[in-house]
């Protein structure tokens, strides 16, 4: 068996993860029960026990709950999938941690160097109070680019042209459907909380949006009747419009 798993690597995803490298995938500190373990502690402990073995846990730099925004890589989290003392390699959407074999501070400063932006001052301040991280420590002027925006901005050109569809294997969605789903997802992303969703109505009764018929059609708000309808064809239509121009 070993034979047949040279140079074995084990892609996972995980909910959040901590600057010192342990991952968190099944459970919240409070005890609530997310999703089962499955075979993650198994396929991790494999790629160590494995010669040249790799484990990759993959995961999203942040989260929204409640109409606000927090940073997946977290300073410490009470609860634990994946011990520190197994960390490999994390990936988010701004890079690639590799810890296996690194000091703690070395762990710290890549998992920095893979944190959303918003986030980055926060969890070093954490890390240098806790003296995992030197003091005259300074985050680089490249990881404060890490940002939502700068990943759309750098992949729009590839998405105009087509390289980067939202579907590559295929999908059960019509082109319209499609459509409805980046306009959902866009207000979505931007109604998590009653003062947001007041100020985007705002926005959706000054700007005409986007006149998409069959979406409207599709979503059976063609003939919006009585305001609560007028106010979803409204935004709708907004977000169609920016997810359009966006995408």
């Amino acid at each position: 068996e070993r034979f047949q798993r040279r140079d074995a690597r084990f892609f996972n995803t995980c909910m959040m993860a901590t600057a010192l490298g342990a991952a968190v995938s099944d459970a919240l500190d409070d005890g609530r029960v997310v999703s089962g373990v499955g075979g993650q502690y198994n396929f991790v402990a494999m790629a160590h026990a494995l010669e040249e073995g790799r484990s990759i846990l993959m995961l999203r730099s942040t989260y929204e709950n409640a109409g606000a925004l927090s940073s997946s890589v977290r300073w410490n989290y009470g609860h634990t999938t994946i011990p520190r003392h197994l960390r490999d390699i994390f990936v988010t959407e701004y890079g690639v941690a590799d810890l296996r074999g690194r000091s703690d501070e070395e762990c710290v400063i890549a998992m920095l160097a893979v944190t959303d932006a918003r986030f980055i001052d926060a969890l070093a301040a954490q890390a240098k109070a806790a003296g995992k991280l030197a003091r005259d420590f300074t985050v680089p002027t490249e990881w404060r680019r890490n940002t939502p925006e700068r990943i759309a901005e750098s992949l729009r050109p590839f998405r105009r042209l087509g390289l980067l569809p939202d579907y590559p294997l295929g999908s059960d969605f019509t082109e319209i459907e499609q459509r409805l789903v980046r306009a959902l997802t866009w207000l979505k992303a931007r109604t998590g909380s009653r003062r947001r969703m007041l100020g985007l109505i705002t926005q959706a009764l000054r700007d005409g949006g986007r006149d998409d018929p069959e979406a409207l059609t599709r979503m059976g708000l063609n003939r919006p009747a009585g305001l609560s309808e007028r106010v979803q064809a409204r935004l709708l239509r907004l977000a169609l419009k920016h997810s359009a121009s966006e995408g």
